[in-house]
């Protein structure tokens, strides 16, 4: 099913096109019947005679019903144009013109309505204005289709162009992050909340779970002109009930989305083309809406490098939102003055995270300058604040070349200041650590990092054979560096206890003479019998019994020492 808005002055036969085309009358209201104005969105549908599906959204003419315009035009695949014959071109027919091409609509095609009305000649006429009036636009080179709803006249032929619209307009993409701008909330009688919209940019299913207005919401089941579906791909117009939201809870330009494929956003940066039919340049200072997706905002708008923007000009803005909404880059949107009531531009937004300063920032569409600006940036958040799926440079990241060589410069630093010794390398953070993965000439050994030709120091330590020579009354640590020392402890090269430093070697032998004198003494020793049996003084002997103590090779009871689960057998 593709979806089609109209567009055009009040009064030129909108919603009589539409219920001519499909049979439903898309005035919702009463009031809408009653004056024959169409003051809110309409929908209908119909199936074409290629048998392609296509509904309508039928937008109010009228400049004082403008906002539900601009709701209705946002997410849909192509226009139908309508202009009277018997009037021809008026403001609201131009006003709509811009704002279609301020949301990036790029098909269309022109219908000249009550044709019934008027004779041959008048009507030639009408089509050369109207051509004329669309000339460098993306209509320009649309078919105009003359064409009566009263009488029928021309109507095969609108379908038929129709057909020839919708199979030179691509369909949606399915990018697999569903997003449905909510144009109606509504509550059905024994079924809760249902919001209705455009489904854009991936699909939705039956008990997904997602957020609607930044709730949480489960999908309890899914309507497209009254037919239901298990699940609906986008371009579609869609009807959700959902659970866990009252309807008074959600509005008109709330947005249902996966929550986690999306960060909401309360500025961005965007381009700003200023319509030339404006009498002033456009700056900071203005009562601004900006209309994004299905909803009117009031905004803060910040021009970046400029002071004005001038008519016809093209600049750069930074927009502040009073709401936060999942946006991404490549979304329209278009702007207003209240004070004055009129359409100032529009443009796409560019950067939905911003990190520069106002004063400093010079958005493009180029994804490589957003990595730089972050420098690091996680590769699911790229894709959430850009739509680009990129793949990661070093880790989880897309990395800038700048950030990545201030990284790895910053790791060298910081090793070489560590000294023979080597860095920590619990002391790098994740990124840095990241990159000194991809360092050729730096290696990782025992918990250092050092330069990878550097041999390491404490192989084959002084203090380390000096210990060893002692055996049982080794030397103390006098004179050796506090910091090798306590990497020699934290590689076990050697044991320290009670301030007291030993070669493993020692421990073992140790262990094997408590062995030894439990066998003597079956109920035990104490340490004067310990200190006796390795013939060293009670400032060693202490310790070493505490060593192997600690170690279950033998267990104090009072002031004896009995075997432990790991006394070796001698």
């Amino acid at each position: 099913m593709r979806v089609v808005a109209t567009a055009g002055h009040v009064d030129h036969g909108k919603s009589s096109l539409v219920q001519a085309l499909t049979g439903t009358n898309p005035d919702r209201w009463d009031e809408e019947r009653r004056r024959g104005l169409t003051i809110d969105l309409g929908f209908a549908h119909t199936t074409l005679p290629n048998g392609e599906g296509l509904s309508f959204v039928d937008v109010p003419g009228h400049v004082r019903f403008l906002r539900n315009m601009l709701a209705g035009v946002g997410g849909v695949d192509a226009c139908v144009f309508v202009v009277a014959a018997t009037e021809g071109w008026k403001p609201q027919s131009e006003e709509h013109l811009r704002i279609l091409q301020m949301v990036g609509l790029q098909h269309g095609l022109v219908a000249l309505t009550k044709v019934d009305a008027v004779d041959d000649e008048w009507r030639e006429l009408q089509e050369m204005d109207v051509r004329d009036r669309l000339a460098g636009t993306f209509l320009s080179d649309a078919p105009i289709v003359g064409v009566s709803a009263l009488t029928g006249d021309g109507l095969d032929a609108l379908r038929d162009a129709l057909v020839e619209l919708i199979e030179r307009t691509p369909s949606s993409m399915d990018r697999g992050r569903p997003r449905l701008w909510v144009d109606r909330v509504f509550a059905a009688k024994g079924s809760g909340t249902v919001v209705t919209g455009t489904l854009t940019g991936g699909s939705v299913r039956e008990d997904q779970q997602l957020h609607a207005g930044a709730r949480p919401v489960r999908v309890r089941s899914i309507q497209s002109h009254g037919e239901r579906h298990a699940a609906i791909g986008p371009g579609n117009r869609v009807a959700l009930n959902l659970v866990g939201v009252d309807h008074s809870d959600l509005q008109r330009g709330d947005a249902v989305v996966d929550d986690g494929q999306w960060r909401p956003t309360r500025r961005f940066d965007a381009t700003l083309r200023v319509l030339p039919s404006l009498d002033h340049e456009v700056s900071r200072r203005g009562a601004y809406f900006a209309y994004l997706g299905s909803g009117e905002f009031p905004v803060k708008l910040r021009v970046l490098g400029l002071d004005a923007i001038p008519p016809g000009g093209d600049g750069l803005v930074r927009v502040h939102l009073p709401v936060a909404l999942p946006l991404v880059t490549g979304d329209r949107y278009v702007l207003r003055e209240s004070g004055r009531d009129e359409t100032i531009g529009g443009g796409e937004v560019l950067d939905v995270a911003p990190v520069l300063p106002a004063s400093k920032a010079r958005p493009d569409r180029d994804i490589d300058r957003l990595v730089a600006e972050h420098g690091w940036i996680d590769a699911t958040e790229l894709l959430a604040l850009t739509g680009v799926d990129r793949p990661p440079t070093l880790g989880r990241w897309v990395v800038s070349p700048a950030a990545l060589e201030s990284t790895e410069q910053r790791v060298r630093e910081r090793v070489a200041e560590a000294g023979s010794l080597g860095l920590d390398l619990a002391s790098l953070d994740e990124r840095e650590r990241a990159v000194l993965a991809a360092i050729d000439d730096l290696e990782v050994a025992n918990g250092r990092v050092r330069p990878a030709e550097v041999h390491d120091p404490l192989a084959e330590h002084p203090f380390v054979a000096a210990l060893a020579a002692g055996r049982f009354a080794p030397p103390d640590a006098s004179g050796v560096d506090r910091a090798e020392l306590r990497e020699l402890v934290r590689r076990s090269l050697v044991v320290e206890r009670d301030g007291v430093h030993f070669h493993p070697s020692a421990i073992d032998a140790a262990g094997r003479a408590a062995a030894v004198l439990l066998r003597e003494h079956p109920n035990g020793f104490t340490v004067s019998q310990f200190r006796d049996a390795l013939g060293i003084t009670r400032k060693h002997a202490l310790p070493l019994a505490a060593e192997l103590d600690g170690r279950g090779v033998t267990r104090r009871r009072g002031d004896m020492r009995i075997g432990g689960p790991k006394l070796p057998v001698v």
